[in-house]
């Protein structure tokens, strides 16, 4: 049996959205390309017919794990979290106490972290750090340069 995966109804879309393009456009082009490598004679030493056919499997392979994917996806309804603590899905305002620099972050699934837009993965270490945290509140946390003390400013959704 596979994890629950947790998605925002923006990640769960932009996955239904992969699916689709794969399906209806890729799918297509290499069934497409495997004619036409056939069509060039002896299979057997067709190097383009090989490729094309090691093209389909993959393809296929990442199609098989996006469905397995989406059949296992739990939407989380973030009406329903909790204001007064760091959870999932909040959006957390950090002051650093050693550098004063104020930063504001997303706390998403993994599969939705892209750290240039300011989501952060709740496994990664600083979200680890601030779960379950209130407004007012610090978290030392330990990261690869060595500890960060960041003050809690502000938790919204």
């Amino acid at each position: 049996m596979s994890d629950l995966k947790y998605y925002t109804p923006e990640g769960l879309e932009k996955l239904k959205e992969e699916l689709h393009k794969l399906t209806t456009v890729e799918r297509p082009s290499i069934s497409r390309q495997i004619a036409e490598a056939r069509d060039k004679g002896d299979l057997s030493e067709n190097a383009e017919y090989a490729a094309a056919k090691e093209a389909q499997s993959m393809l296929e392979l990442k199609i098989s794990k996006i469905q397995e994917v989406l059949s296992n996806a739990r939407l989380i309804d973030e009406r329903k979290l909790d204001n007064s603590k760091i959870l999932i899905f909040s959006t957390v305002t950090l002051k650093n106490k050693q550098n004063g620099a104020v930063v504001t972050y997303t706390l998403v699934p993994e599969s939705e972290a892209n750290i240039k837009i300011g989501k952060l993965s709740v496994s990664s270490p600083i979200a680890r750090g601030l779960l379950g945290k209130s407004i007012g509140e610090s978290a030392e946390i330990a990261v690869p340069v060595g500890k960060i003390t960041f003050e809690i400013i502000e938790i919204s959704r």
